[in-house]
């Protein structure tokens, strides 16, 4: 019952002109027909937990209904976070200071929770410094995040006031990036995206890495293109894909800085996984988690633990010659879940 009242607001919840935009791409990257991709669309909704971009992303047009049963989808994604998170722990996550204190042990920069600090506190913090960063304390994807500029500050006051009526809660060194992942694109933040799982025994296990990159004048990395690593040699596997999943764009270089990707050699990957390994069995409650690793220059450190993972960083085609989806690993370790 409660599986039909939630495709029930899915339904009710269509953007129609959304919906139509995807089938006309389906029809024009696989030349089948409009109307049989509406209803291929709808049934893979029920029967996969597929929704439209799910079915554009991942190429369900070209998949066989045993390939189609191995990606974790939209519906599947959230039925995951159910079974695996324990809500009344993800708070943890979700606020950055609570973030920060917990695993402090593996932040290299410098920060300050503004709740807690004084005036004479930030402007000790930021003397010297040419930029810092200030982030609102429950933010994602870098919503509430801003890279200050020192010298654009040159009155201690107003920018002091700046902080505070901006209702920021963070106050962060930038990260010192190694030149390896700065040149990726220098000006961003370019994390890894380290996806942990615990067993049904407790024992953590990394399922997927990626790494991130920012594009244009972007300062983080969000939303911009990202491509899977290879755990044991640290080097980038395929082209990226771009942020913007639905477009299906693959870039063999980062278009800013001109890096070939696919075997690109990044540093210190083999430490940030055994970081996220370590800090998976933190909070038990919390099995499933996306966590955002910088690359400083003397090791691996964290930016921020993610409980709800975004689902399309698995398995898009560019990234899945096998057209094979990440369930079959995620039922590995989580036998008693069900798609």
């Amino acid at each position: 019952m409660a599986d039909i009242k939630y495709y029930m607001r899915r339904i009710a919840g269509i953007n129609l002109d959304h919906l139509k935009e995807a089938v006309n791409a389906v029809h024009e990257r696989s030349g089948k027909g409009r109307v049989s991709t509406f209803f291929d669309m709808l049934g893979c909704m029920f029967r996969y937990g597929a929704g439209y971009y799910d079915y554009l992303i991942f190429d369900f047009a070209h998949l066989t209904a045993a390939q189609r049963a191995t990606f974790v989808t939209r519906g599947v994604s959230r039925k995951m976070n159910v079974y695996l998170n324990d809500p009344a722990y993800t708070h943890i996550f979700d606020n950055k200071d609570e973030f920060n204190k917990l695993f402090a042990r593996f932040i290299r920069r410098g920060w300050l929770v503004l709740a807690e600090s004084s005036e004479e506190d930030v402007r000790r913090f930021v003397q010297g410094k040419k930029e810092v960063f200030v982030k609102i304390l429950d933010g994602e994807c870098s919503h509430g995040c801003e890279r200050i500029h020192m010298e654009d500050w040159p009155d201690f006051d107003k920018l002091y006031e700046h902080i505070r009526s901006g209702g920021f809660g963070l106050l962060e060194d930038v990260v010192d990036q190694h030149p390896a992942v700065e040149a990726l694109h220098p000006g961003s933040v370019n994390c890894l995206r380290v996806i942990t799982l615990l067993d049904d025994d407790g024992a953590p296990h990394c399922l997927y890495v990626v790494q991130k990159m920012g594009m244009g004048d972007s300062f983080v990395d969000c939303n911009c293109m990202f491509t899977p690593v290879d755990v044991e040699t640290g080097k980038i596997l395929y082209p990226a894909h771009s942020g913007n999943t639905p477009l299906g764009v693959v870039y063999e270089e980062q278009p800013d800085s001109h890096v070939k990707l696919p075997g690109y050699q990044l540093p210190f990957v083999k430490e940030a996984v055994d970081m996220c390994l370590e800090a998976a069995t933190a909070v038990p409650q919390i099995r499933y988690v996306g966590w955002d690793v910088a690359i400083s220059k003397t090791g691996p450190e964290f930016i921020e633990g993610n409980t709800y993972c975004a689902h399309d960083f698995w398995q898009l085609p560019p990234h899945t010659p096998t057209k094979t989806g990440m369930l079959p690993v995620v039922c590995k370790y989580a036998k008693g879940f069900k798609r």
